[in-house]
């Protein structure tokens, strides 16, 4: 049984989701400090574990002609194109031509659980069930074009010299690339498959590459919420990757991660970092999604345990000798505000504060009371490491009577030091840089 889609238009099936979200129980948020969520140690509460967890997933109206988001004073925000199709992920190449993959997911996931019944028909309603064009569009003097067609569900690229590298749902495909080219036409090789079907819960797979090029890192998310569909689902899933770019080899470089993404190394060093969606249905507040630097090796404890060595006792068997391995993330964001993108500020267009510190695409919560993320939030960093609480920097996806503007995901700077976010329900590239 698949996941039934939510057309405009369906009257029925529009009603059967309202009749859904009226009749589910109601979760009292009130009195939570978010705050206590944000940094290297959250405030964990009590697990509680429901048969339909809290859901609110916000309308989605779009951007008016006249709207932007809401940024600081002393920036200025700007459409770099409108009209495109499910926008996931900005790539600034070195020439300043701006990149945007455009997808969804393949939709191969099957329903077993009334949960996931639900779900899927109010993530529906969010428009998540709109077909995507699969490709992406090269923004070049302000105008917006198909760069590369035929995509499987593509989601990270990285440029290596002359090798375009996408990383599709189920592999990473190379391509050939000159400085200039607004098109390409060849099919490309594939350099490694990577787990697609016949699950593919977490199909995002992002994307970067070492400063010398010699490796791919890539990360492949779970295939389950807390391995409810058992551990054969998850071989080499809930991962990152290394991958060599010569022979397409790979090793596990992390593991425990449910599903990460944002891959990117911090200016100057060496340190991999990403941003990771967390598990769900033990509550509102719980488990904090994070940012953290990823350690060579390290097993950072899903699905036995969370932030840590927090067991989960809904996983079984139980592995308390992996529990015990488990490290804590460096950074949590506070709970289901679904990170999926993630750059640092190299400097050359915002003040200096700014510069060093990380921006991360939160794309929202759908299961609590409250909404959570819908915005790119902004952590300072001092020594290479995160400092403070989540700033908010681009906001008013959500609007006054809490419906969705847009969601924001991957988040890139260009070659003038501007930040470019990709707004997947807006279908807009945005563009924030400073007033000055």
């Amino acid at each position: 049984m698949k996941i039934p889609s939510l057309k405009s238009g369906n009257l029925g099936l529009s009603l059967f989701v309202v009749v859904v979200m009226a009749a589910l129980p109601v979760y009292a948020e009130t009195m939570f400090d978010r705050e206590t969520q944000m940094g290297a140690d959250p405030f964990l509460p009590e697990a509680n574990s429901y048969l339909i967890p809290p859901m609110k997933v916000a309308k989605p109206v779009g951007w008016k002609s006249d709207e932007l988001p809401t940024v600081p004073a002393g920036f200025k925000i700007e459409a770099l194109a409108r009209g495109l199709s499910h926008p996931r992920q900005p790539y600034v190449l070195p020439n300043g031509d701006v990149l945007v993959v455009e997808s969804n997911g393949p939709g191969l996931e099957t329903v077993k659980r009334p949960k996931t019944i639900v779900m899927g028909l109010i993530m529906s309603s969010a428009g998540a069930a709109e077909k995507p064009e699969n490709r992406i569009s090269i923004i070049h003097d302000g105008k917006a074009s198909v760069f590369l067609d035929g995509l499987y569900s593509p989601f990270g690229v990285v440029l290596v010299g002359n090798d375009l590298y996408v990383a599709n749902t189920d592999a990473i495909m190379r391509f050939p690339y000159k400085d200039g080219d607004l098109k390409i036409t060849e099919p490309g090789t594939k350099l490694t498959d990577l787990p697609g079907g016949p699950i593919d819960h977490h199909w995002t797979k992002s994307l970067t590459a070492s400063a010398d090029g010699a490796k791919l890192y890539v990360g492949v998310g779970s295939n389950s919420n807390v391995m409810e569909n058992g551990p054969g689902a998850e071989l080499d899933r809930a991962q990152i990757w290394e991958v060599d770019r010569d022979s397409g080899a790979h090793r596990t470089f992390a593991s425990g991660l449910r599903n990460p993404n944002g891959l990117t190394f911090y200016p100057s060093t060496q340190t991999l970092w990403a941003v990771v969606n967390e598990r769900d249905e033990l509550g509102p507040n719980l488990v904090p999604d994070y940012m953290t630097s990823v350690k060579d090796g390290a097993f950072y404890g899903w699905p036995y345990s969370y932030y840590g060595q927090h067991v989960d006792p809904r996983v079984m068997p139980q592995k308390p000798e992996l529990v015990a391995k488990a490290i804590p993330p460096d950074y949590a964001l506070s709970s289901h505000v679904a990170p999926l993108g993630l750059a640092f500020d190299t400097g050359g267009n915002f003040p200096d504060r700014y510069k060093g510190g990380a921006f991360i695409g939160e794309h929202g919560s759908w299961d609590r009371d409250e909404f959570n993320g819908y915005q790119v939030g902004f952590v300072a960093f001092a020594d290479g490491k995160p400092t403070g609480k989540v700033e908010p920097f681009v906001t008013g996806f959500l609007n006054e009577r809490e419906e969705a503007r847009g969601r924001p995901v991957g988040v890139a700077f260009d070659t003038q030091g501007a930040l470019i976010i990709a707004d997947d329900l807006g279908n807009t590239v945005w563009r924030v840089s400073s007033a000055k």
